[in-house]
């Protein structure tokens, strides 16, 4: 499933690559109804943690057409862009956006509908704080952590306390911050959690930058694999000690550590 850095890039370009154009909007597969935003003015993409809005407004009356288009992968989910010439029914398109010079493409995502304002200011209240979001409380983050008995590890997959946050940058994180997975969130302190949050902005911003997730220390003019991007995440030795990796199954999924470099702490 895409974290949180790849719907904002999703965001960014589709705003890059539309923004302002009159878009003809179709559903090949016939499973989403486009009809609303069909020859509308294509105002804008916005990013909610995994959840991705688009926005459309009418190019007579000038004003915004009040529901927005819901979209969330899930993990099947793509959302691709073509050049108008070579874009083709490849699949089940559920949903087509075509502007002047770029096409894109949606396929099977989890979800695809029209909402409300009533639903979007539903869905935001219901998500966590996104590391992404330049307004975004990490207090509210923090709140959830300081009383919860949650091992950490658990709790960062929570979307309804950190947005975005998926299975790769919740091993990469927890490893940078030298904390064990099962640790129970509310036995962090402050300072870790802050620092958590520093990491978390940071990383996930790369990773839009970059378009993909890398938490290694960048060095200039070299591209380094995926695997030589990552500390812990699927690899059988850790890139800082060569210690043994271990996974540990936590709300679902197994999560990566290093007990060298994250011991488990002993608790009061």
């Amino acid at each position: 499933m895409p974290e949180g850095h790849t719907i904002h890039r999703l965001a960014s370009d589709l705003v890059r690559d539309l923004h302002g154009a009159v878009v003809a909007a179709s559903s090949p597969q016939g499973r989403f109804d486009a009809d609303p935003a069909d020859g509308k003015v294509f105002a804008g993409a916005t990013a909610v943690g995994k959840h991705l809005l688009l926005r459309f407004r009418d190019p007579e009356t000038e004003l915004d057409v009040s529901e927005q288009i819901h979209i969330h992968l899930g993990l099947f989910g793509k959302f691709k862009r073509f050049k108008n010439e070579v874009a083709r029914d490849s699949g089940a398109i559920r949903f087509r956006l075509v502007g002047a010079v770029y096409t894109w493409q949606l396929t099977g995502p989890t979800a695809c509908h029209w909402m409300s304002p009533e639903e979007v200011e539903s869905l935001r209240g219901r998500i966590g704080s996104d590391p992404l979001d330049a307004t975004a409380d990490p207090e509210r983050a923090w709140a959830t952590v300081a009383r919860s008995r949650r091992p950490l590890g658990a709790l960062l997959l929570d979307q309804s306390v950190f947005s975005g946050i998926g299975n790769v940058y919740r091993a990469e994180l927890l490893f940078l911050l030298g904390v064990h997975p099962e640790l129970p969130s509310k036995a962090l302190g402050r300072a870790r959690f802050d620092e958590l949050w520093r990491l978390s902005v940071e990383l996930l911003a790369r990773g839009v930058r970059e378009r993909r997730i890398a938490t290694t220390p960048k060095v200039a003019g070299v591209r380094v694999t995926k695997r030589e991007s990552l500390y812990v995440y699927k690899r059988r030795e850790c890139r800082k000690c060569s210690g043994p990796i271990v996974a540990i199954q936590l709300a679902g999924r197994p999560i990566y550590c290093c007990e060298r470099c994250q011991p488990a702490e002993k608790l009061p």
